[in-house]
């Protein structure tokens, strides 16, 4: 939770505004929790490109992490509709190995946002708009414990706009 605290205002990407939330009226102190992110679906390098498109289509994912299979290491993420996107072109083939399409997380100089389920549906907004990420807009976020060691769930833009439908103002 220090690791959460400790962490500077986040400011409007571009400007040296603080963000501020379209819907914090309707979070009222709500936190990644309280939007019930599934549990996490995550493969392995080695696995199959079919596996990974069947476990997503079966659970309705867009985003599927990926580990290492010995130590559950967060490795990188698989995109559905980018890896729909590389099969129709021909780049890669159901048989192939998740690692041939998976994007990896850059590990050096990057300093990584933590989300935990503790985390303010405000913090994750601003994320998802790109206020740490120099106005890169993210689709998704991992969610892990605290110290980075399990990846517990993922959640996506739509999870918070459902959250924000189903809250009244």
């Amino acid at each position: 939770m220090a690791d959460i605290m400790a962490q500077p205002a986040q400011t409007q990407p571009g400007t040296s505004q603080p963000f501020v939330s379209k819907w914090t009226a309707r979070y009222r102190g709500a936190t990644v929790e309280d939007l019930d992110p599934p549990a996490a679906l995550s493969l392995t390098p080695s696995d199959s490109i079919s596996v990974a498109l069947m476990s997503a289509f079966e659970r309705d994912y867009t985003h599927l992490t990926i580990v290492d299979a010995a130590t559950r290491a967060l490795l990188g993420y698989l995109s559905i509709p980018h890896l729909q996107a590389l099969l129709d072109a021909g780049r890669v083939r159901p048989d192939d190995e998740v690692r041939t399409a998976m994007i990896r997380f850059r590990r050096r100089g990057a300093k990584y946002r933590v989300i935990t389920m503790e985390t303010p549906l405000e913090e994750l907004e601003a994320f998802f708009e790109g206020c740490e990420t120099g106005g890169q807009k993210q689709d998704f976020a991992v969610i892990t414990d605290t110290g980075r060691r399990f990846v517990l769930g993922v959640a996506t833009r739509g999870d918070l706009e459902e959250f924000v439908k189903r809250r009244p103002a």
